[in-house]
């Protein structure tokens, strides 16, 4: 208690009430925070985890974001709107107006329930509403930061590139039962990795038969430069 405080004659302390709203503020705001930052990283990475392919996991990222976008303007422009007419009914009571043929003023029951509705409407309008802004900028923001973690962004990544064919033509074989043989090569590169398949046709006495081999990692490297 602070002497003459509610005669006007002593001097309030400021500074704590500032920091005793600043230090509530801010733990009250921790729980949002880690949300709007928390959830973009869970959906992009946990299924990761889980061997998730990365395309639904893009899909799922940017229909979590449009979701957030959409359901935060519409709550956004509620809270604006309805804090602001909130406001003015206060004002409206406070200025006199009609009801039922009866004028009221400020002081009358209907008065002091919109002075009710006044005490939710500016923290709708003046903090709530425009904070929604915020969260939305925030969530589509980190959502687009991480998405390009998720791959299929560049032409590398999106298509399989045919790197090289090699085609080798065997009219006359060791084995004197072996007609024609053909062996085809080829060799791609997907996500940054190279696979190389291996299809040989023989064909012996008009019928042919296909054999297909599949060589990733150094087997790749390896038939390339012989």
């Amino acid at each position: 208690n602070i002497p003459g405080i509610m005669e006007g004659t002593g001097k309030p302390e400021y500074d704590k009430c500032v920091a005793i709203s600043t230090k509530a503020s801010l733990k009250e705001m921790m729980l949002p925070g880690l949300l709007t930052i928390g959830f973009p990283l869970i959906i992009a990475f946990v299924p990761l985890l889980f061997g998730m392919d990365k395309l639904a996991i893009a899909e799922m990222l940017g229909g979590y974001m449009a979701g957030v976008t959409v359901s935060g303007v519409l709550w956004a422009i509620f809270q604006n709107n309805a804090g602001g007419a909130w406001d003015n009914a206060k004002k409206s009571f406070e200025a006199g107006i009609e009801i039922d043929g009866e004028m009221t003023y400020k002081g009358s029951a209907a008065h002091k329930a919109a002075v009710t509705g006044d005490t939710v409407g500016d923290p709708f309008k003046d903090t709530s509403g425009p904070s929604m802004n915020i969260l939305i900028k925030l969530t589509c923001l980190i959502g687009l930061v991480v998405a390009p973690i998720l791959g299929g962004h560049t032409k590398d990544h999106t298509s399989v590139i045919e790197k090289e064919v090699k085609e080798v033509k065997i009219i006359a074989s060791a084995d004197k039962n072996v007609e024609e043989e053909n062996v085809k090569v080829l060799i791609k590169n997907e996500d940054g990795e190279k696979n190389a398949t291996v299809i040989t046709t023989t064909t012996v006495n008009g019928k042919k038969d296909v054999k297909v081999e599949t060589l990733s990692g150094n087997q790749v490297e390896a038939l390339i430069n012989k």
